[in-house]
């Protein structure tokens, strides 16, 4: 239920391997089955003020070396906002805070962002959240991927200076996966909104050393009710998110947890299970065969792998009965079943462009063992944290497995995505 930070790099350069992900992600659902493709309609129209008229333009080169040098350019912005003595001073302070932490890193070599896949490897979950809490310790606005952020009012004291349209800034760390540190300071002044990025890398024995700078201009900005804080810059990444977030507010250890377990990692957009209401008296209409991918994902921790386009049946069948209420008759006549073979037909569906993700913000533990779950629909390229609300209950099993029994959708501030087709 995850966001994916662009970093960038002097004259430009981000990420490449997030290339071959975000072409797969971002463009087009194809439907793969039997080793053939086909191409699905886009469902949602960008928004108008971030129309393709605003979407950067990319010239793809021919060449390896063409594509890691030129690819997903984003340019300085012409009239910076802050003086050459602030950017020092910005630079500076990011250099002091990067050394509250260095010896989480004093072990470490993050090398540059090619070797981005390797410097995950190195660099564990417990290291990001130590470095984002020394920091905050320290007084720094801080943050990493699935913990709160520290210090956040100081962003609500820029937001509410924006919104009176008095000049202010404030400077977010963001611990990476990959521990490449990104200091970006928000500025609002003379009317106009920009970031300056800096991006803080880190030699064997935690010698911290600034790598790049980068200002940014930036369309609009908003701090939800619920805490999110979404920007979106003047000209979009290529093939990126319409709009950037963090979650400033705090969420609950717990309501995380539950959010882990439960819901990251299923679709509302390409099949049924969260945007429709069943129970058990009507599961079979969320029955879809390419559902069975994440739920595999979620029961087993691993990506599927098949061979022959085939799922053995009894794979197949133990995991889908266990987590939901349906039997093998109804698996075999709504999931594509090849008696022949014993098996079902493998059918996966890549994600869709700009989905939403659901967060567990309320749960109650019940007396007859269950756990009902309130779930906030996150479209953030949409600019809302409360596009809809599920209501979800799950039975945990003994095993570490459980079930979900249910489903209720309410729409909030925006529509539901479509309903998927049912493939019989």
């Amino acid at each position: 239920m995850k966001n994916i930070k662009w970093r960038l790099k002097s004259g430009g350069v981000f990420l490449v391997i997030l290339f071959f992900v975000v072409i797969a992600r971002n463009f087009v659902t194809i439907r793969w089955n039997k080793g053939k493709k086909e191409n699905s309609e886009a469902v949602w129209e960008l928004p108008t003020e971030l129309s393709s008229n605003n979407i950067m333009e990319t010239n793809i080169g021919e060449s390896e070396t063409e594509l890691e040098s030129s690819l997903w350019f984003l340019p300085q912005a012409e009239d910076c906002l802050i003086t050459e003595s602030e950017k020092e001073e910005l630079n500076n302070m990011a250099l002091t805070a990067a050394g509250q932490i260095k010896e989480v890193y004093k072990e470490i070599e993050i090398t540059d962002s090619l070797s981005y896949g390797s410097n995950i490897k190195d660099f564990t979950r417990n290291q990001r959240r130590e470095a984002a809490a020394l920091l905050g310790n320290a007084g720094y606005v801080s943050v990493t991927d699935d913990v709160n952020m520290k210090n956040y009012e100081k962003v609500e004291n820029f937001y509410s200076a924006y919104i009176e349209q008095k000049e202010a800034m404030v400077t977010i760390f963001n611990v990476n996966l990959d521990g490449l540190l990104s200091v970006i300071t928000f500025i609002y002044r003379n009317n106009r909104l920009q970031t300056y990025y800096v991006e803080i890398g880190w030699q064997k024995g935690g010698i911290q050393e600034l790598r790049n700078t980068l200002v940014s201009d930036i369309a609009e900005i908003k701090l939800t009710e619920k805490g999110y804080f979404i920007y979106a810059y003047k000209r979009v990444i290529p093939h990126s998110s319409l709009r950037q977030y963090w979650r400033i507010k705090p969420l609950s250890d717990k309501c995380r947890e539950l959010t882990a377990k439960y819901i990251y990692g299923l679709s509302y957009v390409n099949y049924n299970l969260l945007v429709t209401n069943w129970d058990s008296n009507n599961v079979e209409d969320i029955l879809m065969p390419c559902m069975f991918e994440d739920i595999y994902r979620i029961c087993t921790g691993e990506n599927l792998k098949v061979e022959n386009w085939k799922i053995p049946a009894e794979t197949y069948e133990k995991i889908m009965t266990t987590y939901f209420p349906v039997s093998i008759e109804q698996l075999r006549e709504k999931c594509q079943y090849d008696r022949n073979s014993n098996s079902y037909e493998y059918e996966m569906i890549l994600a869709r462009q700009y989905p939403p993700f659901g967060e567990v913000v309320d749960y109650t533990e019940n007396r007859d063992g269950t756990i009902t779950l309130i779930v906030d629909g996150v479209w953030v390229d949409y600019n809302s944290d409360f596009a809809f609300t599920n209501t979800i209950i799950v039975q945990p099993f003994d095993n570490g497995t459980f079930r979900y029994l249910c489903n209720y959708i309410e729409q909030k501030e925006l529509k539901l995505p479509p309903i998927a087709g049912i493939t019989n």
